[in-house]
């Protein structure tokens, strides 16, 4: 009799941890579970960022591409304003001449799009990103973008503020250099030869010079890595 209540006891105590080892597996497979839900909903919410970052660059990057092409024509123009000094009015051509200074003026500046790159690095929603390179461009995007802009707003103040009042007081606005009350001489002047020499220095230290991009070159590989990165991947 004794050793039918013992295995009995015996059977309930199995049953009971068996009962616990089921319960036990039963929620460890649904944290499993909700592990794994999360997980998806974390790397499709990162699915969704990234398109939206890889958008932003790509426009981004278009627009960068105008604007170092202005850049360019301006500096060109200044260019051929050197080749020509020391300026000789009467063999002068002044349509073509014209044409140059208007050139030397052109003034744009990089303004990218940040939407989606401030409400990344800003937010909780940075932990979703999950390459570590991608991160790290994000997290110093702000300090390359000052120091490329540092240098057009450079360009931007010495021609706001030294050559285009310079240029207003012998430029005729709207027959330029054609109109008769224009005294021509003072594109002769020392003073026009270093006006058109420092917006040449100016645009050279925006575009790099001597095959070294400077600013602009670190501005453009990163550019071109945050949209690399945040490429869909290839079906």
């Amino acid at each position: 009799m004794r050793m039918l209540k013992e295995n009995r006891t015996t059977r309930y105590l199995l049953y009971a941890i068996g009962e616990i080892f089921l319960v036990v597996i039963g929620i460890l497979i649904a944290l499993q579970v909700s592990t794994w839900n999360q997980e998806r909903q974390a790397r499709n919410k990162e699915k969704v960022l990234l398109q939206e970052l890889h958008e932003e660059f790509k426009a981004n990057k278009a627009q960068l591409e105008e604007v170092i092409s202005f850049h360019r024509k301006a500096m060109m123009s200044t260019k051929a304003i050197i080749a020509e000094f020391p300026i000789k009015v009467d063999s002068l051509d002044l349509d073509s001449f014209q044409v140059k200074s208007k050139g030397m003026g052109y003034r744009y500046t990089f303004n990218p799009s940040q939407g989606i790159i401030n409400s990344l690095v800003n937010t909780s929603s940075f932990e979703l990103i999950s390459d570590p390179e991608l991160r790290k461009l994000l997290v110093s995007w702000n300090d390359v973008l000052a120091d490329y802009q540092e240098e057009e707003k450079i360009a931007s103040q010495v021609l706001i503020g030294t050559i285009t009042p310079y240029l207003i007081k012998h430029f005729a606005f709207f027959d330029g250099l054609q109109d008769p009350r224009i005294d021509l001489s003072f594109l002769e002047s020392t003073e026009y030869e270093n006006l058109v020499i420092l917006r040449h220095m100016n645009l050279k230290d925006i575009l790099g010079t001597d095959g070294v991009n400077g600013e602009l070159g670190v501005i453009q590989e990163t550019i071109d890595r945050i949209i690399e990165l945040s490429a869909p991947p290839e079906e």
